[in-house]
């Protein structure tokens, strides 16, 4: 991550840059946004209906995620005596693990409710398409661990190092693609997360049964 932020008026301070994203990322239409012109270029007229929220307001979100330097303008079209402005997301627009770690805890909670929200509404839309299961070799995993605190980071090198080789197989993809012409694209979703779990919760006294089997 750069020490700097350059716009096309100014350059900010890494602590000045820093608070612009923070102060982008702390609403969740924001995030929401900001989620969907990191995947494709996007107008605020098709985020507000996608999102389902009114032109307004999310013009409004736009405007400040476009001033905080995490979108940008890639193109224009005239609609009904209008202009439609389409944008995509700016590199700018992610946390490195420095920023995140002097984010305030509730900062955080809000960007991981946000970002969980949109897993989950993914995970539903696949579900309700039929998309989710429709491939044998989809992957689905839940793995309770115990570790120490060496194991703990070397779990999350782990984890960071395979979203790393998935960003290179994505980018391997798209110059065969791109060279062949013919391929239609997967539209895939990969989602990864590791926390420290919720201390267990003690069974009640007296009562019976099993405990539920763990599928990873």
């Amino acid at each position: 991550m750069p020490t700097q932020t350059t716009t096309k008026s100014k350059t900010m301070s890494r602590g000045e840059g820093e608070q612009r994203l923070f102060k982008a990322l702390s609403h969740p239409l924001r995030f929401q946004a900001l989620a969907i012109l990191s995947e494709r270029v996007a107008s605020p007229n098709e985020l507000a209906k996608e999102l389902d929220e009114g032109l307004s307001q999310i013009s409004y979100h736009v405007k400040v995620l476009r001033d905080c330097d995490c979108i940008e303008l890639v193109s224009t079209e005239p609609r009904r005596g209008a202009v439609e402005h389409y944008y995509r997301a700016t590199a700018r627009a992610f946390l490195s693990d420095d920023e995140w770690a002097r984010l305030p805890e509730a900062v955080r909670s809000g960007f991981s409710v946000s970002l969980l929200q949109t897993v989950m509404d993914d995970a539903a839309a696949a579900l309700k398409a039929g998309t989710f299961d429709s491939r044998d070799d989809n992957h689905l995993s839940r793995t309770p661990l115990k570790l120490d605190e060496q194991g703990w980071r070397d779990a999350a090198k782990a984890l960071s190092d395979a979203l790393e080789r998935i960003l290179d197989i994505q980018a391997e993809a798209a110059e065969r693609m791109a060279e062949g012409g013919e391929e239609e694209p997967i539209s895939a979703m990969v989602a990864m997360m590791s926390f420290e779990a919720a201390p267990a919760r003690k069974a009640a006294k007296g009562k019976k049964g099993a405990a539920a089997p763990v599928k990873s």
